[in-house]
């Protein structure tokens, strides 16, 4: 080729860039970018753990906090540091910012020291030193269109705003979660909508995670003053100031029901990190003691417990409806059951060829016990027609065998999904009474396996509903000892239930009885020795999700198949933090090393990539059995200490109904 031709296919190549800009914004995060993902360089510079990054909005330049109390500024394209300062802190930073429209200039950091600091990097100074909060700060959040402003999120409860247009230089409280929650309460990370900043999540120390209309809660203040002398107060107002439709609740809807039993554990369930997907209609949560979870902000599905709770009063009200395999929340009209019955039927059996090899596949690994590799084929196959019963069917039963933290709650979900489907798919409706009793729902388990029995008559002594109501009525028999029937409901029970040594306010209660249940759960990292562990969206439409892990690798996930792509070596001990650049696919990572790592798609040349974790399936089993072990042993484990049985669990045994002869199984269809 003449050099003519080179620099006229140069031309054409920057014409069609141009022309194409937008598609590579939105593509810029592909599949076999993650599958060439590498370590391209290291950062070094701190001297203590790294437990903040941040780009700037042009991801040309990386902000860094440590444990040594110093702020890094870094070209990561030339791996330089511009700018080191000691941020005034005398402890540990949790969070930097970059302050919006002040030409990056501007740098806020959140220290264990209760500290929040405003600095000018260009003077390398700190021009501004709030010290309101009286515990330690451990998130920064700030909006594009709120230059002046920002918040930070603390461990004393309380979610601040700052202002810098004002003389005073003081903050004001806008949430207080001690006020509905007791003194326990402690906020753990906050997040503030990309694509309208009037909207900010926050997390704290338990399964809820919090979204707030700041405007209203403005207004709200603004209506209190002007009141203040008086009794008035609107009907949506409380004392606080705060109305009940400026806030949304959103919780994996089986957590609230197992807090007493992971606290018991000494598993403390506590958001650390909260993050909105680049169109904003989706928020995820890294759940430390659980797992990651995805929230779609368009959706009002709520926990099924609740709708459980409330499922007579649900019958009652439906009137000329048929509650289909008797859980009320979940009803079709007796006429669109019978009417559209045939072509739901058809809908659970026909595949096309493609994704009939994908179930057969999935079928397969069933067989052979691989629960995960089952699970990812089957997610597979939904993915691509989410109206076949079979495939949730199928997945619900490899959900029960595996038994991860979530997956009978998972396995009722899919349950619930295949018999909206088609009503009459008799192992669907079996597995869910199953499901039902290892969630602890016994009365409504004891209902459904009713139900069951009497829609499928010719099951009803099999082998698999004689254990099931032997297992039913021996947990009845034992809480009834303890006088602890399942019958509770509405806000009495939720009161009981989060009873703590704090007395948690109507107001509160109110708000986590409307609840909004999870779309999405990711699983394999482990998120269980610190409280900072990040979960991010990757790529410009949000196409993949990315977490740390306590065993010192970061997990990718497929965002709509929850299918695990990549497991990454990232950190000697533990990866926290996670930030994806704006616009390239490149990662940059940090946690108890005290170096940066700065990730991107290798050259295809390469033949070897040390750091691919390749047997994906055994990290993420070993990390489920991590977050069950005793924390002594973690910790221990976590310093570099073997502990004997930690690391050679077997896998678990096999659910009572597989075992039994009856036709009635956990096996797939």
């Amino acid at each position: 080729m003449t050099n003519v031709n080179i620099t006229r296919d140069i031309v054409h190549r920057q014409i069609q860039d141009k022309k194409t800009s937008g598609f590579q914004r939105f593509y810029h995060v592909t599949d076999p970018l993650i599958k060439r993902l590498g370590l391209e360089a290291e950062l070094q510079g701190h001297t203590g753990c790294v437990n903040c990054l941040e780009w700037n909005q042009n991801g040309d330049l990386l902000a860094s906090g440590s444990d040594d109390q110093h702020a890094i500024i870094w070209d990561p394209f030339r791996l330089k540091k511009l700018t080191t300062m000691h941020t005034g802190h005398s402890a540990n930073i949790f969070s930097v910012k970059f302050l919006p429209h002040s030409g990056d200039r501007i740098l806020i950091t959140g220290a264990a020291d209760t500290k929040v600091h405003v600095h000018d990097l260009t003077v390398k100074e700190t021009i501004h030193m709030f010290s309101d909060h009286t515990s330690r700060v451990k998130r920064i959040a700030t909006a594009p269109l709120w230059p002046n402003t920002f918040w930070s999120a603390a461990e004393d409860g309380t979610i601040r705003q700052y202002d810098l247009r004002e003389s005073s230089k003081n903050s004001e409280v806008i949430i207080d979660l001690k006020t509905f929650c007791g003194q326990l309460a402690e906020a753990k990370c906050l997040a503030v909508n990309p694509r309208d900043n009037n909207y900010m999540a926050v997390g704290a120390n338990d399964p809820f995670v919090r979204l707030y209309d700041i405007r209203m809660i403005h207004n709200s203040r603004k209506s209190m003053k002007k009141f203040r002398t008086s009794a008035v107060r609107t009907f949506l107002e409380t004392d606080y100031g705060i109305p009940y439709s400026a806030a949304q609740y959103y919780v994996a809807g089986h957590l609230p029901w197992k807090l007493k039993g992971y606290n018991n554990c000494l598993r403390f369930l506590v958001s650390t990190y909260v993050t909105f997907s680049p169109d904003g209609t989706e928020l995820l949560v890294n759940m430390g003691g659980e797992q990651v979870y995805l929230f779609d902000l368009t959706s009002t599905q709520k926990p099924y417990k609740l709708l459980l709770l409330q499922a007579r009063l649900l019958e009652e009200e439906m009137g000329e409806v048929e509650t289909i395999y008797g859980l009320g929340g979940l009803h079709l009209p007796a006429s669109h059951v019978r009417s559209s019955q045939k072509k739901m039927q058809l809908s659970s059996t026909d595949l096309p060829p493609h994704l009939e090899k994908i179930k057969q596949q999935a079928n397969d690994a069933f067989a052979q016990e691989h629960w995960t590799q089952a699970i990812q084929l089957y997610s597979l196959g939904i993915n691509q027609s989410s109206s076949n019963a079979v495939l949730y069917g199928n997945r619900a039963a490899a959900y029960m065998k595996r038994k991860w933290d979530g997956d009978h709650y998972d396995a009722l979900k899919d349950c619930l999904a295949a018999l909206n489907i088609n009503p009459e798919y008799l192992k669907a409706h079996f597995r869910l009474a199953r499901c039902l009793f290892e969630l602890k729902y016994v009365s409504e388990a004891l209902q459904c396996l009713d139900d069951f029995k009497g829609k499928f008559p010719d099951q009803a002594h099999s082998s698999a509903c004689d254990a099931l109501n032997k297992d039913i009525t021996a947990f009845h028999a034992e809480m009834a000892k303890g006088d602890q029937g399942s019958n509770n409901s509405g806000l009495s029970h939720l009161s009981n239930l989060f009873n703590r040594c704090d007395v948690i306010s109507e107001h509160e209660l109110y708000f986590r009885e409307k609840t909004s249940d999870y779309k999405h759960r990711y699983c394999g990292h482990c998120n269980t020795t610190t409280d900072i562990k990040e979960a991010n969206f990757f790529g410009s439409k949000g196409q993949y999700i990315i977490s740390g892990s306590d065993d010192g690798s970061f997990f990718i996930w497929e965002k709509e198949t929850t299918n695990l792509v990549r497991i990454m070596q990232g950190d000697n001990s533990i990866v926290n933090c996670l930030q994806p650049h704006p616009s390239y696919c490149s990662l940059a990572s940090s946690g108890i090393d005290s170096v940066i790592r700065l990730w991107n798609p290798r050259p295809e040349t390469e033949s070897e990539n040390a750091r691919v974790v390749e047997d994906m399936e055994g990290a993420a089993q070993a990390n489920q059995r991590r977050m069950k072990a005793d924390p002594l042993e973690v910790m221990l484990q976590n310093m570099g200490y073997r502990i004997t049985g930690l690391s050679d669990i077997g896998p678990e045994g096999s659910d009572d109904e597989d075992s039994s002869d009856g036709n009635v199984n956990c096996r797939p269809s």
